[in-house]
């Protein structure tokens, strides 16, 4: 990914997603849930990964617990699974491209804001084992420090708002359908690169696909 010709010369500051846009967590959420699931003698088969993707942990966990038919609430389950995704956090691989992004900007003087869906706390315990990366943020959200998470635009409004710019000055950059939503309900540029094979038709609402900003 490169935003080395961004899509309006207004443009002032970044905006990143975390999980599936600058982290590989796909593979850990698999094997977490695979695990989880088998305790209550059920087999994960995927079918939820595009309805939990960029999704809160709460919505996550609410959509499995359902789908599954599991004798237990979303709270339940997310405080069975907190630990093993916690355990995991210093095996996420970064994402291709994802450093060259972060030090490109930084090089670059380009203000560069995190916000996920996920917990601040879990958030700093990701990107603690990533060189660089918390430094390279003027800003850091995360999805328990606004009312309403993606793809409500609460967030990258907040964003806009820490840094002193004007919505329209920032540049999302989003893997998940809630994130892209959220973007353009903020009314912000919104570059997609999903995460999720086979699914690009689905972010015709973004202004830019993953294929034109690839290094």
């Amino acid at each position: 990914m490169s935003v080395a010709n961004p899509l309006r010369k207004s443009i002032k500051c970044v905006i990143l997603d975390l999980d599936g846009t600058l982290l590989n967590t796909d593979g850990i959420v698999c094997n977490v849930l695979k695990v989880s699931l088998g305790k209550y003698g059920k087999e994960w088969d995927g079918r939820e990964t595009l309805q939990i993707a960029g999704k809160t942990p709460f919505e996550a966990a609410s959509a499995v617990v359902e789908d599954y038919g599991l004798p237990c609430s979303p709270i339940e389950f997310i405080s069975e699974i907190s630990p093993l995704f916690s355990d995991q956090w210093c095996n996420i691989k970064a994402l291709p491209g994802a450093n060259r992004l972060i030090k490109h900007l930084k090089s670059n003087g380009v203000p560069m804001v995190l916000a996920s869906n996920s917990p601040r706390e879990s958030i700093d315990a990701k990107i603690s084992f990533h060189d660089g990366w918390k430094d390279s943020f003027s800003v850091i959200i995360g999805g328990d420090e606004v009312r309403t998470a993606k793809p409500s635009p609460d967030i990258f409004f907040e964003a806009a708002r820490r840094l002193c710019m004007e919505p329209s000055s920032c540049l999302v950059i989003e893997d998940s359908l809630p994130g892209v939503t959220a973007g353009k309900a903020a009314e912000m540029e919104v570059v997609a690169v999903p995460s999720l094979p086979k699914q690009s038709h689905l972010f015709t609402a973004a202004d830019e696909g993953w294929r034109e900003l690839c290094l």
